[in-house]
């Protein structure tokens, strides 16, 4: 039986792991690292980082590439269904060649496994696959934490609920009735700027917990021009961005 723990490391920055998580990288027999092209190589730096300099044994260390999701594809979720399916063979390719007896295999997931990331679905492949493994998931700071953190808000307003969607949600349903506080992730299109933007209030966060971390926020009719081209500037200068928000309705 292999154990395949998925680590959440936050959103960034090395302060924010927790002590299971180190406790659980350092158990390892083996850490998988992915690569995610040339303009994301910083997020593969930071993992070399941690393993290199923060742990206090050194597992062996394995880099893969991350194969890329066809976006053409007409449905998005076959799109989706048949990158997960490519990543569950590399996986399976990679446990099997290094823990072939089986053993402890670890993944640095950037931000909470278990909120809007898809390694648990990968591991379910695994599982269905018929390989022997028992899945540890070791939560982690989310960007939505640190996006309220930095902002020094709350979540939620007294007694109203929140809702978490993606950019192409709420560009294809519009504003989700009965909510007053959304939170998207995933979004690459500045997806807002299709809202009417009266009576909406925006916190937005582009690499929050990192050092490149640009906040901007006020009334969506007043700065989501300064914001799309805030994204848009710091994408051409870094060569990524992961950026997320929150949008709240005035009561």
């Amino acid at each position: 039986m292999t154990t395949l723990s998925l680590v959440g490391i936050g959103s960034g920055n090395p302060d924010h792991l927790t002590r299971q998580a180190l406790k659980t990288l350092e158990a390892a027999d083996v850490i998988l690292l992915p690569r995610k092209g040339g303009e994301k190589t910083e997020l593969a730096d930071l993992r070399r980082m941690i393993a290199a300099e923060l742990l206090t044994t050194a597992p062996k260390i394995v880099e893969f590439d991350y194969p890329l999701r066809d976006a053409d594809t007409p449905k998005y979720l076959d799109g989706v269904n048949t990158w997960h399916d490519a990543l569950a063979a590399i996986w399976q390719d990679l446990i099997t060649t290094h823990v072939p007896q089986g053993g402890h295999v670890a993944l640095m997931v950037w931000g909470d496994p278990s909120l809007y990331d898809s390694t648990l679905r990968i591991a379910d492949r695994l599982i269905a696959r018929g390989i022997p493994l028992t899945v540890n998931v070791v939560p982690g700071i989310t960007s939505l934490q640190m996006l309220t953190a930095a902002h020094a808000i709350p979540l939620n307003t007294l007694g109203d609920p929140v809702q978490i969607t993606t950019g192409r949600k709420l560009r294809e349903d519009g504003w989700p009735e009965g909510i007053s506080t959304v939170a998207v992730m995933l979004d690459g299109n500045c997806s807002f700027q299709h809202l009417v933007p009266e009576d909406l209030h925006i916190w937005w966060g582009g690499y929050v917990g990192m050092d490149q971390q640009i906040l901007i926020e006020g009334p969506l009719a007043e700065v989501c021009a300064k914001i799309i081209k805030a994204r848009a500037d710091a994408r051409a200068s870094i060569g990524w961005i992961m950026d997320i928000y929150l949008l709240r309705k005035s009561t």
